[in-house]
């Protein structure tokens, strides 16, 4: 594939699918800064990955593979540097806002919850939460779609139990 080529398929790739890479950022990053950082390593991993792309596999499962692999490896790397520091963020000093309906309440709570599993879990947490089947899910994180399955089941009983203990 030529440079043209490859600079036009990336741009379109990107384009289509940047809501992919914002998703996987999010989950990982709560810091800004971060989840640019990790955004850009994950887009230089794809131009270099690209030419070895395999179309028998949708784009977004390739996507999706590349920039959960670099979210895992950059946030093992960033949790190892927060065990230096503690910053002082913005939500541990957060106020709750009484106006939030219900529902955005229960929908942060299952964020943060999300956010404090582990990585692997949390990669088959936002693919499950993307729709995605069981099938994608393995082919993504190469694993057996029986382990998919029966990951999914055990983490959805941990956050169903941390909601409960919420409400006692």
């Amino acid at each position: 594939m030529d440079k043209q080529k490859q600079q036009q398929l990336f741009q379109e790739i990107i384009e289509q699918h940047k809501g992919i890479l914002f998703k996987v950022a999010g989950a990982y990053c709560p810091n800004e800064d971060d989840r640019q950082d990790l955004i850009q390593e994950i887009l230089i991993q794809v131009w270099q990955s690209i030419h070895k792309y395999n179309d028998q596999y949708k784009i977004s499962t390739w996507l999706y593979r590349i920039s959960l692999n670099v979210a895992i490896s950059f946030y093992r790397k960033s949790s190892t540097r927060a065990k230096k520091y503690t910053v002082l963020n913005e939500q541990l000093v957060e106020i709750p806002d009484e106006e939030k309906s219900e529902s955005e309440q229960q929908l942060n709570l299952l964020e943060h919850f999300i956010s404090e599993l582990k990585e692997i879990d949390k990669a088959l947490m936002i693919l499950y939460l993307e729709d995605k089947s069981h099938t994608e899910i393995a082919e993504i994180l190469g694993m057996s779609v029986s382990n998919v399955g029966t990951k999914i089941g055990r983490i959805k009983d941990k956050l169903k139990a941390r909601f409960s203990q919420l409400k006692s």
